[in-house]
């Protein structure tokens, strides 16, 4: 992304979108929270490309590679070309993000008693497949093994205050946070101010939901993953075949850009979980948004 000189208005995080549409200057007005502008889509993938890719992937080139880095990559090459979804609502102003984010809430184990931590993974917009998952295995592996990692330590401080300070404190951040002045190690902890938040539902065997995107911080897309399933379904001949797919769930911030710029995002991405390979490649171009 092209660093630009910070501009009165700005933020650390974030530039102000200036040349907007004055209808979409006027909505964070008439929808002050992220739960009023929350909007649903639901989408299924055909599994077959993108397994038939993983085990090309682990077999010719001996690389361990997993649907949920696939889709990250997707993710960030999506937001490459279509910047505006990295958009996010503070204050009533619609900012453009200054770097791609992930967050992502894994179990150190697959147990019921196993804490739960959430990882915040960053990016670049040239990032290829592989890139993407090395970020994310290397980042893992230390969240797994620090048992006190920024996030983790940060939540454990505030947790052990009474209830009205804990009340206090939140209300307080998202005074600061409100008013651009939100102190940069919260930020950098914070797990709510990312491009995209993901939740891997299929790990726990069960089906998407449509999370809910939390006015607290900056999130404007929460995407859940569910489980693998077989389908009986019609090919191209006429014929019914069973095809392997996996459902899930989007819920957006309709304030950042209009249904037709989501849509067109979603199909971007679609298209290329359908095609990973294409992701072996840094893009050709970074889209900038606009001033």
């Amino acid at each position: 992304m092209v660093k630009r000189k910070k501009r009165f208005g700005d933020r650390y995080d974030g530039r102000l979108i200036r040349s907007a549409d004055p209808f979409f200057r006027i909505i964070p007005y008439v929808m002050k929270t992220r739960t009023d502008a929350m909007v649903f889509f639901d989408e299924r993938l055909d599994l077959e490309p993108i397994e038939t890719y993983l085990k090309m992937k682990r077999y010719k080139e001996k690389k361990k590679m997993s649907f949920l880095q696939v889709a990250m990559a997707a993710l960030v090459r999506t937001i490459s070309q279509k910047p505006a979804v990295n958009r996010f609502v503070a204050g009533q102003k619609i900012y453009a993000r200054n770097e791609i984010l992930i967050s992502l809430a894994v179990k150190r184990e697959l147990t019921e008693d196993s804490p739960e931590t959430t990882v915040k993974f960053k990016f670049d917009p040239t990032d290829t497949i592989d890139d993407v998952a090395e970020k994310v295995n290397v980042a893992i592996e230390e969240s797994k093994k620090d048992q006190t990692d920024d996030t983790d330590a940060t939540a454990k401080i505030i947790g052990a205050c009474p209830g009205f300070i804990i009340r206090f404190i939140v209300w307080f951040m998202g005074f600061l946070d409100y008013h651009r002045k939100m102190p940069k190690t919260i930020y950098k902890a914070s797990p709510f101010h990312t491009s995209i938040f993901i939740t891997d539902l299929g790990s726990l065997g069960i089906e998407p939901v449509y999370h809910h995107i939390y006015n607290f911080g900056t999130t404007s897309i929460f995407i859940a993953f569910g489980t693998k399933h077989k389908e009986k379904v019609i090919d191209k001949d006429n014929n019914i075949v069973e095809r392997k797919f996996i459902n899930l769930r989007i819920v957006g911030d309709e304030r950042i850009v209009d249904g037709f710029y989501f849509a067109s995002a979603f199909k971007l991405f679609k298209k290329l979980m359908m095609h990973p390979e294409a992701l072996e490649v840094p893009p050709e171009k970074v889209i900038e948004d606009m001033e």
